[in-house]
């Protein structure tokens, strides 16, 4: 007769002493950047966009949380209170502002949402995500010029977009189309 087994939830998981240290946005950018392959891009870029949103402090954390259940249940009046909130207290977090900027833009106030959008730029130059907002209100406006600048600068961070590089491609079809 052979010998018991011990049952396979007593194995205990290998955890390494010293575990990867996370990369900087600074290092995230770098290769987005470089990175070629869409799909690996796309999965740094999304590390970036999450690393942007974290603010360090349990109660900006907690507000932002409240403010995108109120904007998923159209309480959008408490989505901006909460994140008002957010914003009083970290003024200087960016996804503060950008969740700011896509609740106005979802409201359909392009104005607020682009004054929000260009506070997310002045705090973090390199936020493609608020460039792409950007370029997307700056198009629906009629505003093609500056939406290409908009999204020259998107790829200029994010070069491997293959979605951005087709906007780009219609966008100067069109505009040299209206010079001709």
């Amino acid at each position: 007769m052979p010998a018991p087994q011990p049952p396979a939830s007593t194995t205990v998981e290998q955890v390494p002493l010293n575990p990867p240290a996370a990369l900087s946005i600074d290092d995230m950018l770098g290769q987005l950047k470089r990175e070629r392959d869409p799909q690996a891009a796309r999965v740094i870029a999304n590390s970036t966009m999450a690393a942007w949103s974290v603010s360090n402090s349990p109660t900006v954390d907690l507000l932002m949380q409240w403010s995108a259940k109120a904007a998923q249940e159209k309480r959008n009046a408490a989505a901006l209170d909460f994140i008002d909130q957010a914003i009083a207290l970290r003024p200087d977090f960016v996804g503060g502002w950008n969740q700011r900027a896509t609740l106005h833009f979802t409201m359909g106030d392009y104005r607020k949402s682009v004054s929000d959008i260009e506070r997310v730029l002045r705090l973090e130059p390199r936020h493609f995500g608020a460039l792409a907002g950007l370029a997307g209100i700056l198009t629906e406006r009629g505003s093609k010029e500056a939406a290409m600048q908009a999204w020259e600068r998107y790829l200029d961070i994010y070069p491997s977009d293959r979605e951005a590089q087709e906007i780009v491609s219609k966008l100067s079809e069109e505009l040299a189309g209206q010079k001709t």
